[in-house]
């Protein structure tokens, strides 16, 4: 074997600055192996194994910097290295979206940076562990930014511009995965329900008594999930324009059917009818539909233009954007798109964004016809709410426990870091109970195996997601956010607040921006020493006083606390009953002073309590918003 450089290690890197650097890679076993940095030397040797590893002397930023590595069996050598900063974003998709995913309003200054560089782990998932980095080093130019996280970017792109040091960022993250996925084996044997949950994936997977495990998990949707009965609209003539659909009922798109009044899986058939400008008369048009969760075909006049589907595993997130061959407005100017959507798990409809829906000549810059709005609707298949099973035993299931750790997380140990930022959670909000406890175990075994010591983790707390709530009911959202608000218990952690920029409709809310800089805030006030505040308002304590007041307590008030828009909403109090009343809230200097005529002695106080508590509004002067809290531990 030929001596080789652990694949992370590649030509444009960013080496972590002012630590000892690891180096290690692969050889022949037993052969002697000189790396050289700069005026830098070390020794080693491949061990019995085939791996060797050394640590060089630390790096001040800068750069460009060269590695060699020497071996009787070879020569490797990288140069344009940096040393700077470099972080971890990793999480769920929220963390994986990128920046050209969102509408162009949201990508900021795009601009060579060539200073920062960038990683994207595509690593994919199998039984036993993987064996190698799949993705590149780039260095940062507007292309390369717009293909990489849009939070990550964001952060990345203001921790240079105020430190004035190379950073490096690299994105490894896997839309919808669960947080014991990116926990280690031995994490998860230390936890009561994380040691069951191996033991039953270990005995799933290898039993062989005429078990069979799905190929993919592709192959399992589409062979274990609801059956699609056939499309019947085709032999009712829905996809033309001489059907009268006058009597179906109508919905505004984009938007989830689950959400506007359908709350159940199946199959949906939509229509929209427009005249198109005469100057369009037999030209190829683009229509773009938007995202459609998850599979669609599309009809334009009668005509198969279009579909999507179980060859796409990224379908739910995929825009539509298809081509309407002239011929078919030849003769005349009116087009009717019909388009037969399935979901067969989760949401259903058209994601959007409304910007992206439209249609106009293709490859023309004229004004294009808006296709967000009305729609008529039919509901084709009603198979009720799906709920898929916890897991699907199948090779390539990126939420088997470990499964993460072992094939992407793994092959990064123990390149330098400075830090971690964090976006997931979402994929556990039915899982609060355990989940603070998970995080801050997985945050524990990452630090012990990188050895650099308790290296700053910055985590997002959810978004504000689903139909506007006034915190009456139970929230499962809600109480994953205190479970993320309990890690920070853990030394040098960090949370940035999101509650005021979700979207009702989006789980993947457009404005990573603001996420990627609240997380920059926390890092730079923290961590780096410099002067702000690191987030908004974070619930301290309450004190009971007479005449049936509360008075809630805060860490980084900032300048102040302001209420935004208006009187305080959303704070909920209850007394020894345990029944919550919506209340009055006032503010008091540094603190929020909270009553309610029907509860005459206090017991708790809630605030934001809700999956979307749209319009909650405790901020600090500086713009941040407050996070939500409870002061109860009732049971919820």
């Amino acid at each position: 074997m030929k001596i080789k450089l652990a694949s992370v290690f590649q030509n444009h890197a960013v080496l972590q600055r002012d630590l000892p650097l690891p180096v290690w890679g692969h050889g022949e076993p037993g052969e002697s192996v000189l790396v050289r940095l700069n005026a830098h030397e070390a020794q080693t040797q491949v061990d019995a194994e085939g791996n060797w590893l050394l640590r060089m002397p630390p790096l001040q930023a800068g750069g460009p910097h060269r590695l060699r590595v020497e071996a009787e069996s070879g020569v490797v050598e990288l140069d344009d290295l940096l040393a700077g900063d470099v972080w971890l974003c990793s999480g769920q998709s929220n963390m994986e979206w990128k920046l050209g995913d969102l509408r162009e309003e949201w990508h900021g200054d795009l601009a060579d940076l060539p200073q920062i560089r960038m990683l994207t782990v595509s690593t994919g998932v199998g039984h036993g562990c993987a064996n190698r980095v799949e993705g590149r080093w780039t260095v940062c130019t507007p292309s390369a930014l717009l293909a990489f996280s849009a939070v990550g970017g964001f952060f990345g792109r203001e921790l240079h511009a105020r430190l004035g040091v190379p950073i490096g960022l690299i994105c490894n993250a896997w839309g919808g995965t669960r947080v014991q996925a990116w926990m280690s084996r031995e994490a998860l044997m230390q936890d009561p329900s994380g040691r069951n949950e191996v033991a039953f994936y270990e005995s799933f997977v290898w039993k062989t008594g005429g078990q069979s495990v799905p190929a993919s998990i592709s192959d399992w949707k589409r062979t274990s999930g609801p059956h699609d009965a056939g499309n019947i609209g085709l032999e009712r003539g829905w996809t033309g324009s001489a059907f009268d659909d006058s009597s179906w009922p109508a919905m505004r798109l984009p938007g989830h059917w689950n959400r506007l009044g359908e709350p159940f899986n199946g199959v949906l058939w939509f229509r929209m009818q427009m005249e198109i400008p005469e100057s369009w008369g037999g030209r190829d048009l683009e229509l773009s539909l938007g995202a459609i969760d998850k599979h669609d075909e599309t009809w334009v006049n009668g005509e198969l233009v279009g579909a999507t589907g179980w060859e796409n595993p990224d379908s739910w997130k995929t825009p539509r954007v298809y081509t309407v061959p002239g011929r078919l407005t030849d003769a005349s100017r009116l087009v009717t798109i019909a388009v037969r959507a399935r979901s067969h798990v989760y949401d259903g409809g058209f994601s959007g964004p409304a910007t992206t829906m439209f249609l106009r000549p293709h490859g023309s810059v004229e004004e294009p016809l808006s296709l967000a709005g009305e729609w008529r609707y039919f509901v084709e298949q009603n198979w009720g709410v799906v709920i898929p099973p916890d897991f699907q035993w199948c090779p390539d299931n990126p939420n088997s426990p470990h499964a993460l750790f072992d094939n992407r997380l793994a092959l990064l140990i123990p390149y330098g870091l400075r830090g971690v930022i964090w976006y997931q959670g979402e994929s556990n909000a039915g899982d609060a109970a355990d989940y603070a406890r998970m995080l801050t175990a997985m945050i524990r075994d990452w630090r012990r195996r990188w050895a650099q010591g308790d290296f700053p983790f910055l985590q997002v707390q959810l978004a504000n997601f689903g139909p506007a709530a006034m915190d009456f009911k139970r929230s499962q959202w809600a109480e994953l956010r205190e479970a993320q608000a309990m890690v920070l218990a853990e030394p040098a952690l960090g949370m940035a607040v999101a509650i005021d920029i979700g979207e009702a409709l989006d789980i993947h809310p457009q404005n990573k921006r603001d996420v990627g800089l609240r997380l920059a805030r926390w890092a730079l006030s923290e961590f780096y020493g410099r002067e702000g505040i690191p987030s908004g308002p974070l619930f301290k304590g309450i004190q009971i006083e007479s005449g049936g007041r509360l008075r809630c307590f805060f860490l980084h008030v900032g300048k102040g606390l302001v209420s935004r828009g208006g009187p305080l909403t959303h704070f909920l109090l209850a007394g020894r009953d345990r029944a919550f009343h919506r209340a009055e809230a006032r503010i008091d200097g540094e603190t929020v002073v909270v009553r309610c005529d029907a509860v005459t002695e206090p017991a708790a106080v809630r605030y934001a309590w809700a999956d979307n508590p749209e319009g909650c509004n405790l901020f600090n002067e500086e713009g941040l918003p407050a996070s939500p809290f409870r002061s109860d531990s009732w049971p919820v």
